[in-house]
């Protein structure tokens, strides 16, 4: 007994009216449950460093680097204007004495000190590095903070 004979059967249909009801609850809970954050800089500090002082201090050019860009060596504010002036800068550090009297005899290879601020720029770092390079002073070390005081 066949009653649908003369009826053509319907094919069946996705309704989407519930369909996207549902993804529109599901997109919500998704939204309201999702943290956001935005990371413009990596927090750092610098490292600490146990060690003991050196028996014989070797001849140093201390290079200060802060947040803002200022050089300056053993004390005295230089102007970056190139990385062959910071050299030249370096250059004349090693012939005067820390009284800043010329040297009878200069150093041969001075011991370059970075001393950089923890939030300066790296390139402001390399700058130091390449102008040591160019200077042809390959003794360098960077200073740190001892026994992990802020």
């Amino acid at each position: 007994m066949d009653f649908r004979r003369g009826r053509k059967r319907e094919d069946p249909e996705i309704n989407l009216i519930p369909f996207i009801d549902v993804l529109l609850v599901v997109l919500i809970f998704l939204m309201v449950t999702t943290t956001y954050s935005k990371f413009t800089e990596l927090q750092i500090t610098l490292p600490t460093a146990e060690a003991e002082k050196a028996v014989d201090k070797p001849f140093e050019i201390n290079v200060t680097v802060d947040a803002k860009g200022n050089y300056t060596v053993n004390g005295v504010p230089v102007s970056f204007h190139s990385v062959q002036g910071l050299a030249e800068d370096l250059k004349h550090a090693a012939a005067t004495g820390p009284d800043g009297k010329p040297l009878a005899q200069p150093a041969q290879s001075p011991v370059v000190i970075v001393n950089a601020d923890q939030f300066a720029m790296h390139q402001m770092v390399i700058n130091v590095l390449e102008a040591a390079r160019v200077a042809g002073y390959d003794k360098l070390t960077f200073a740190a903070q001892t026994g992990g005081k802020q």
